[in-house]
């Protein structure tokens, strides 16, 4: 997905596939995904967190109840909240994992048309080395490049996640039930994880160029510029780069996270349940 939206040189899904595995095996599927790993378990906690108390919150201060139904609103509230939250995480943990992934991709300097000839040398040693890399180079304002972008992604897209669950999620159970069961939760969650990384691929695009932007060079002033910069040498197609991975990755990704989030909240209340009769 990274070297669809950032790289150069790749012409489709398949092509990107076969030259990564060509030129650097299997382990360049795996490029950059140790600092994703070691954070994803805080950065779901998080965001599921404050998705789910800010619901809470919501419904107690509308109904003076905890467990009301949450209306449209109410889910549209709690999920900008989340979105907006999960940037102070994600965006770092994005940054170093794209800049891993591209060190070694060839690239073309600003506003040069044609293929790219100049390969790049690997500049980071592994995540903490980039991490620290980074900072000592540009601050923390470094560190949060791509902040915007990563802004107009997931605000959207997390109303687009979260909403279409609940929808699809209440659809889908059957009348009477008290909670929804596992299968529900699979389809529900793998629908909204399709629908949302889909819709919120252009920005992902370009939040995806800006922390590729300066490994070797700096192409970009901002969002605005690299949104500009892309349609005008590449043209609208550009902003739809990855789709598809984006698409069939948020499928089974979302289905397994929206399972996990159910299943600990049930696990949770029966326990309470137990200890409080």
């Amino acid at each position: 997905q990274t070297r669809l939206q950032a790289g150069q040189g790749y012409g489709n899904t398949l092509n990107c596939v076969l030259t990564v595995y060509r030129n650097e095996s299997v382990a360049g599927f795996f490029k950059g995904m140790s600092f994703p790993l070691a954070s994803i378990a805080v950065y779901s906690s998080v965001v599921f967190g404050v998705f789910s108390n800010t619901q809470r919150l919501l419904s107690q201060l509308r109904h003076r109840e905890l467990d009301h139904m949450p209306a449209l609103a109410d889910v549209a509230l709690a999920s900008t909240v989340a979105g907006l939250v999960s940037i102070g995480i994600g965006t770092p943990v994005d940054l170093v994992k794209i800049r891993l992934q591209m060190q070694t991709q060839p690239y073309i300097k600003a506003n040069i048309k044609g293929k790219p000839t100049v390969p790049g040398f690997p500049v980071y040693r592994g995540p903490i080395h980039c991490f620290r890399t980074v900072l000592r180079k540009e601050g923390i304002a470094g560190v949060y490049r791509g902040a915007g972008a990563m802004l107009l992604r997931d605000v959207p897209g997390y109303c687009l996640y979260f909403i279409p669950y609940t929808f699809f999620c209440g659809w889908i159970t059957p009348d009477g039930c008290i909670s929804p069961n596992p299968s529900s939760v699979w389809l529900a969650g793998g629908v909204a994880g399709a629908i949302s990384w889909g819709t919120a691929t252009p920005m992902d695009v370009v939040k995806s160029r800006l922390q590729a932007d300066g490994v070797y060079l700096n192409k970009y002033k901002g969002t605005l510029d690299c949104i500009l910069q892309s349609y005008r040498n590449e043209g609208l197609k550009v902003f739809f780069r990855g789709i598809t991975v984006n698409a069939v990755r948020g499928f089974p990704m979302s289905s397994a996270m929206f399972l996990g989030y159910e299943l600990s909240l049930k696990a949770m209340k029966r326990d309470q349940t137990e200890t409080n009769p």
